[in-house]
């Protein structure tokens, strides 16, 4: 592989792992505000990687999110959310459900399982990685065993031959 191979596959890799990023926070606020998607991802998108940001210092340092990743995610996502919730669901101790976890949490396990279920070209693991280090942005607890312990639960029924 040359230098620009990998420097292409990292920018590859990056921009997905902002869209994961971004594609929970859109999710997030339409679970709140009950949202509408398109005006979710117009105005997400629009504020932090529009045109009139391409020169704001503040914002120089983020990382534009693969955006149609992110759309396919986000729509993704909230066309499942049944399909998705029960699948969750079964992976929660008998202490839990669904409606019980915080919405960010729950956003994120959404997101994540969707991708194990719809996205059989990304490995589980990276997967699994990638949704721990979107939990790790936003909890210092124990969130992130409430998710690493949820997503291998989930993987190993989904991808059963995989891991």
């Amino acid at each position: 592989m040359t230098k620009s191979e990998g420097t292409i596959s990292e920018k590859v890799k990056n921009r997905r792992s902002a869209a994961r990023l971004a594609a929970v926070q859109a999710l997030y606020e339409m679970d709140l505000v009950s949202a509408d998607i398109d005006i979710v991802l117009e105005d997400l998108l629009a504020k932090r990687w529009g045109p009139s940001n391409s020169n704001m210092d503040t914002d120089s340092n983020l990382i534009e999110p693969d955006r149609d990743w992110l759309v396919n995610l986000v729509q993704g996502v909230a066309t499942s959310r049944d399909k998705l919730d029960s699948l969750i669901g079964e992976a929660l101790n008998e202490k839990w459900t669904v409606n019980r976890l915080e919405a960010l949490i729950r956003v994120i396990l959404q997101s994540a399982v969707y991708e194990l279920s719809n996205k059989p070209n990304i490995p589980a693991s990276v997967i699994i990685n990638e949704y721990l280090n979107v939990t790790h942005a936003f909890f210092e607890g124990p969130e992130n065993k409430l998710v690493n312990g949820v997503l291998d639960r989930l993987a190993r029924d989904l991808r059963s031959g995989e891991l």
